[in-house]
């Protein structure tokens, strides 16, 4: 039996797809929340500016830590954003009548691929040409020159394999998760269901997490110097 979401009464999924109009919904809860929060900032943050804080805290302590501070912070709201937006969409997934708009590949390569153009141009523009050194291997001489060459299309081939990877690893596991509860709540609507609830909360968290966690390592590998 086809499932059915609570978009489907106002957009034509032939019009506007699932993962279109979820993940628009998902950008005007964000921009709400964000502009609530910035209506009414506290000294001593307490309600959802005291949670907003604490996610924003994390990702920016994440953010220095990985890249370091000079350029954490040039690259920290984009990847903030990213991050809320998965979270969000994952834990609408959550929501009877929802769908979780990253259960789409077309969300997740939409957010993958500028991920991968944005720390490509970033490291020609902090090492130039010098970049291309990161793809060479660690040795730097001319008794190295076969491994160099056998090296280039490896990290080449790596490099262009990410935003797959990344589009993948979410849609996977976000379809996964909702195949399973819509199964087990066949079987036994009341208890089981609860139970991997319970999980699906953990998996929206810790896969907005995996994916805001390589971006940051592809943007710290991306400006760091090749060694």
């Amino acid at each position: 039996m086809e499932e059915v979401l609570l978009f489907d009464a106002f957009v034509k999924p032939e019009v506007i797809p699932h993962n279109v109009s979820y993940g628009i919904f998902a950008s005007i809860l964000l921009i709400v929340v964000a502009l609530a929060v910035k209506g009414s900032l506290h000294l001593v943050p307490r309600g959802i500016q005291n949670f907003v804080e604490m996610m924003v805290e994390y990702i920016l302590k994440l953010t220095d830590e990985t890249i370091g501070h000079h350029w954490s912070r040039a690259f920290f709201p984009f990847i903030c954003t990213i991050f809320l937006f998965i979270l969000v969409c994952n834990l609408m997934g959550l929501v009877p009548g929802f769908t979780a708009a990253t259960a789409n590949v077309n969300t997740n390569a939409a957010m993958a691929i500028p991920v991968f153009l944005f720390y490509q141009f970033m490291g020609f523009r902090v090492h130039g040409i010098h970049y291309f050194n990161q793809f060479l291997g660690p040795i730097r001489s001319l008794a190295g020159l076969p491994l160099m060459i056998l090296m280039f299309p490896i990290e080449l081939i790596g490099h262009f394999v990410r935003p797959l990877t990344l589009t993948v690893r979410l849609f996977g596991n976000m379809t996964g998760k909702h195949i399973l509860l819509l199964v087990l709540g066949i079987i036994a609507p009341w208890f089981i269901p609860s139970v991997i609830l319970g999980l699906g909360l953990l998996v929206s968290v810790v896969q907005a997490l995996v994916f805001t966690l390589l971006t940051i390592c592809y943007f710290a590998g991306a400006v760091e110097e090749a060694h």
